[in-house]
């Protein structure tokens, strides 16, 4: 499959052949992307001052300030430290009543490798789409709310979850945002993503000397790769779309003292939360068997949940409408599929779409490499990003403008409910 990822060779200028037929009010679309087109530039060098400035879960600051003051200048009502020290929220009312359109910017970066999996591109794409809703609602005299909400620590933080229990998206009717991935070039992805959970192992054993009397002592280390080994010989029998990885801890380790204490943090990952559930159990077994067999004692603790992205039909099926017939190509099989985010658990409370969309990746450079860091940054990518956030924008303006679709995207969003499993 990798002959047809979209590399940074590649002639952008090459795009998929476009279907006939007209697109849901063609004068927003028109507004969409005049306004984004006349502010390509602004945004790119708030994406590279982002890419240039990477800061971890929960701690940025610098990006809470760039993209409040970017707001500010653009005329939203912005709040700062909004529920948690980096969130903030900008939002723009034109006329009286209307629905609530919302929107996410992820701002956080990974350890060591910046900006791998693009959250610079992420998070301007949320102000474009909040942007081109704010011309379309002045040009065309459209009543309604554009909540923009700068969301903290996707990356193992939770920080959607901890901002919608406290009630930052209570008055959203939907809520949209995106995410760059390796794919097919010029193609959007309406793919899910595998719904995650956090275990965290310890073992405690006893120390003794290594060479002295080694028996005297229960090995915590042994206990953790006892773990390892019994997950990395269950994952012969698990699923292909399961996922199962974890990583050693630990402290005051020398060759020459048995170790006492011992930490492995582990995410089991599936196509679903229950079938995810099913695994962990399997997975927690591997856990108590290594404690069993090395005399340790073990404390499991099961921390946060993500759920799987639930892409709301009706407003993906608007956004393919688009694309297809503006853009570029749809697909079901790339975008962040085998990976997970925290707004799988927004979908699961409100109506929500979170497409992929592919930009110039180099072998192995896929989310989360040095590779993808650097393609974060390029200019084709920032224009792949400002297509996927005018298709975003024009279901955005559907929401608000189309009472009849908000009624089967919420409809739809309730027949969905019966069909997890």
């Amino acid at each position: 499959m990798s002959d047809v990822v979209w590399r940074p060779e590649d002639d952008s200028k090459i795009r998929p052949p476009l279907h006939e037929g007209q697109v849901y009010r063609p004068d927003i679309l028109n507004v969409i992307e005049t306004t984004l087109d006349g502010l390509s530039g602004e945004l790119r060098a708030l994406s590279l001052d982002i890419h240039d400035h990477p800061e971890l879960k929960f701690e940025e600051k610098y990006a809470h300030n760039a993209y409040t003051a970017f707001m500010e200048k653009h005329d939203f009502t912005v709040t700062k430290n909004y529920l948690l020290e980096t969130a903030w929220v900008a939002t723009y009312i034109h006329g009286q009543g209307g629905r609530v359109l919302g929107v996410n910017s992820e701002m956080d970066a990974l350890p060591g490798i910046g900006h791998a999996c693009g959250h610079n591109l992420i998070g301007i794409s949320g102000v474009a789409v909040a942007l081109a809703a704010k011309a379309v609602m002045e040009r065309l005299n459209i009543d309604g709310k554009v909540v923009l909400l700068g969301t903290p620590a996707e990356e193992g933080g939770f920080g959607k979850v901890i901002l919608y229990e406290k009630g930052a998206y209570d008055e959203m009717d939907v809520c949209l945002m995106c995410h760059p991935a390796p794919g097919p070039r010029h193609s959007i992805s309406l793919s899910g993503c595998l719904a995650i959970s956090r275990v965290t192992v310890e073992y405690q054993g006893h120390t003794a000397h290594a060479g002295l009397s080694p028996w005297e002592g229960q090995n915590a280390l042994d206990a953790a790769v006892l773990a390892y080994n019994n997950v990395s010989l269950l994952r012969q029998q698990i699923k292909p779309t399961h996922r199962v990885h974890g990583i050693f801890e630990g402290k005051d380790w020398a060759p020459n003292i048995i170790p006492d204490h011992a930490i492995m943090q582990w995410l089991v990952r599936a196509p679903t939360t229950s079938e995810m559930e099913d695994t962990r159990k399997r997975v927690i077994s591997c856990f108590e068997a290594a404690a069993l067999a090395s005399g340790c004692k073990v404390e499991i603790t099961i921390g946060s949940v993500g759920n799987e992205i639930r892409q709301n039909k009706t407003l993906s099926d608007e956004l393919a409408d688009v694309v297809l017939k503006r853009y570029g190509a749809i697909d079901y099989d790339w975008g962040i599929k085998s990976a997970s985010t925290d707004f799988g658990n927004i979908t699961y409370l409100m109506p929500g779409l979170h497409p992929g969309f592919s930009i110039p990746t180099i072998p192995d450079g896929g989310n989360h490499t040095t590779g993808f860091t650097e393609a974060a940054r390029s200019e084709v990518s920032h224009d792949a990003c400002l297509v996927v956030s005018k298709a975003l924008a024009a279901v955005g303006m559907r929401v608000l403008t189309d009472e009849a679709f908000l009624q089967k995207v919420k409809d739809t969003f309730e027949e969905d409910k019966k069909l997890r499993v």
